[in-house]
């Protein structure tokens, strides 16, 4: 009888370890879900923050396009402030000055 007592005791260990291993294989299941998740969620963040990055960077791209465009037209400003005809027009609008050959005419003011 001790035979069948023993088979009994083993029959429930056997039953215990398989309750253990389904629960073990349900835990990891769990975590590798959870994991999977995880990894989907930053991802869609990942690429919302990828959007705005490449939006941003078109946008620098445009400054800097802006930038670079006003500093050339600075340079050929630059040139153009050094010329006598820049200095001849300064002198007559700003200082009222005219060459000798020149007659300045000024409008009658209405009052």
């Amino acid at each position: 009888m001790r035979i069948y007592g023993n088979a009994g005791h083993r029959n429930k260990k056997h039953k215990k370890d398989r309750l253990g291993n389904r629960m073990t294989i349900i835990g990891i299941t769990l975590v590798v879900f959870s994991l999977g998740v995880v990894v989907n969620v930053r991802g869609a963040s990942m690429k919302k923050r990828d959007l705005e990055y490449q939006e941003r960077e078109i946008l620098l791209q445009r400054q800097y396009d802006e930038e670079v465009s006003r500093a050339e037209k600075l340079k050929e400003y630059e040139v153009y402030v050094q010329t006598k005809q820049y200095i001849e027009e300064v002198a007559k609008q700003k200082l009222g000055l005219v060459k000798p050959d020149e007659i300045l005419l000024k409008p009658i003011p209405k009052n």
